[in-house]
């Protein structure tokens, strides 16, 4: 390999990890479109499929490598893995998440039309469909979509139509269309397109794709900031269960929601004393508590779960999408769980098709931690919820990136749905997000307290609750359709 050729996989190894600070919690979204211009324009200038794959996998090892190297603090200060193999295991995520922009780069690259076309069309179809199934191979894993990092700027209009995956979509259209501009291949056709993008999601953002239902509800948020490796310690028992008791008991709003595992028992073991002091502080305030804790229906199956107390007859609902090695372990990885001591971590799978919670005169559509960063799985429970809440222990990750990038994605279930969510974390971040994705109030992190809100119920549909990511999939196919036939009338130059 000559020295351009490694010079320009230093330049995308850089650019990937520069993407970086587009997401939370910085959120300077034009260094991650910047970035996108510079991969465009290596993956242009290379000469084959394998090429192209190899500077993708560089881009994608820069990025991964600075975005999610969080996972290396909860293998190995909080799941006890021996430092040097969580070194090892980190690595070999990264790598394995580097592998689909690689694979995006590979399978443009035999495309035989010009520069423009493939920059403004099959690259941008080709990275999101290979960013979808990255969020649906081996249970998924969405974690740093792109869309997320343009959340608070106009092409985010085009998440309640067609979700996430559109966002992306647009965001690499963009760049793809800057190239042309800059490089002057159709620079006037190429910019009159790039504005049509970002004025439609301007447009888009303007709308209001939902609308009140009910009363404000006063709400109350509880941050019990219970250290990880103390959660689940006898010892510490008493005193965690204390915290949330106080933190409810000062409370006046109708609807109060604890964290997940905020009771760190099974619930058939925690003292009846207790659950009936929760109840009676709901009861007292005429609403109801939503409390994390885990549940068991029989020898070896139990739940990650969050359940009601108060006014309302007792509900609960039961994480579906599960954490693999954190909250099960994969058929083959069974000596895993000897490597790692993560507790309770063989969970059952709650069902698909469980419906919101009526509680506090509002649906509520609860989701437990991971679970807010597949919109698919959100829209579940949708038109008929009218509030999304998600309860999250993200005390796993530290003082990282993860609690930032984990709450950029929340919101992004906001604008796809069109309702406001309630985030109820152990740690931080706690905060209350509005329909249009504004954190409306968050608590500090690593802080013992509780956010008091006022939240309001919303009813509607947006195009995304109603078709999903199909929309932003047939989009893409659609884009290479386009850019083949386009290809055969315009071979490459």
């Amino acid at each position: 390999m000559n020295r351009d050729r490694l010079a320009a996989l230093g330049v995308a190894f850089a650019a990937g990890a520069l993407a970086v600070p587009g997401f939370a919690p910085f959120e300077l979204f034009p260094l991650a479109f910047a970035a996108l211009v510079v991969l465009i324009h290596l993956w242009l200038r290379v000469p084959s499929p394998r090429a192209a794959f190899v500077t993708g996998f560089a881009f994608g090892c820069g990025f991964f490598l600075a975005g999610v190297s969080w996972v290396y603090v909860s293998m190995h200060r909080f799941g006890g893995m021996p430092a040097a193999l969580a070194v090892v295991a980190t690595l070999l995520f990264c790598a394995f998440l580097a592998l689909f922009p690689a694979l995006a780069g590979a399978l443009q690259a035999p495309l035989r039309a010009p520069p423009a076309v493939r920059a403004a069309l099959a690259i941008p179809a080709l990275w999101t469909l290979t960013e979808w199934l990255r969020g649906w191979i081996l249970t998924g894993f969405p974690w740093l979509s792109f869309g997320y990092a343009a959340i608070d700027w106009p092409l985010a209009g085009y998440a309640p139509v067609a979700g996430v995956y559109a966002v992306t979509l647009a965001c690499i259209a963009s760049a793809g269309l800057l190239w042309c501009v800059v490089r002057g291949s159709g620079r006037w056709r190429a910019a009159a397109a790039l504005a049509l993008i970002v004025g439609g999601g301007a447009a888009l953002r303007a709308l209001e794709w939902s609308s009140l239902a009910g009363e404000p509800l006063g709400v109350s948020l509880l941050q019990g900031n219970i250290a990880q490796d103390l959660k689940f310690d006898p010892a510490r028992y008493g005193r965690t269960l204390e915290t949330y008791a106080r933190l409810a008991g000062g409370s006046r709003a109708r609807l109060s929601v604890l964290p997940e595992t905020a009771l760190p028992r099974f619930l058939d073991r925690v003292e009846p004393e207790y659950l009936a002091r929760l109840e009676a502080i709901a009861r007292g305030n005429r609403g109801d508590l939503l409390v994390g804790a885990p549940t068991r229906t029989a020898p070896g199956t139990y739940f990650n779960s969050v359940l009601s107390f108060g006014s309302a007859p007792r509900q609960a609902y039961h994480k579906v999408h599960l954490v693999p090695f954190g909250e099960f372990i994969p058929p083959g990885f069974a000596w895993v769980n000897q490597v790692l001591a993560f507790p309770l971590s063989d969970f059952s799978r709650g069902s698909p098709q469980q419906r919101p919670l009526a509680v506090a005169g509002e649906r509520v559509a609860v989701n437990i931690c991971y679970e807010d960063a597949f919109g698919a799985e959100i829209r579940r429970q949708l038109p008929e919820a009218t509030l999304l809440v998600n309860v999250s222990n993200v005390a796993w990750f530290g003082d990282s990136f993860a609690p930032a990038q984990h709450l950029q994605m929340a919101r992004m279930r906001s604008l796809e749905t069109a309702r406001m969510l309630l985030a109820a974390t152990n740690s931080g971040i706690t905060a209350v997000v509005d329909r249009d994705a504004r954190v409306l109030a968050r608590l500090p992190q690593f802080v013992e307290g509780r956010l008091d809100a006022t939240a309001r119920g919303y009813e509607g549909t947006t195009p995304y609750v109603r078709f999903g990511d199909w929309l932003a999939l047939g989009a893409c196919v659609a884009l290479l359709a386009l850019a083949f036939a386009l290809a055969r009338r315009m071979p490459s130059r």
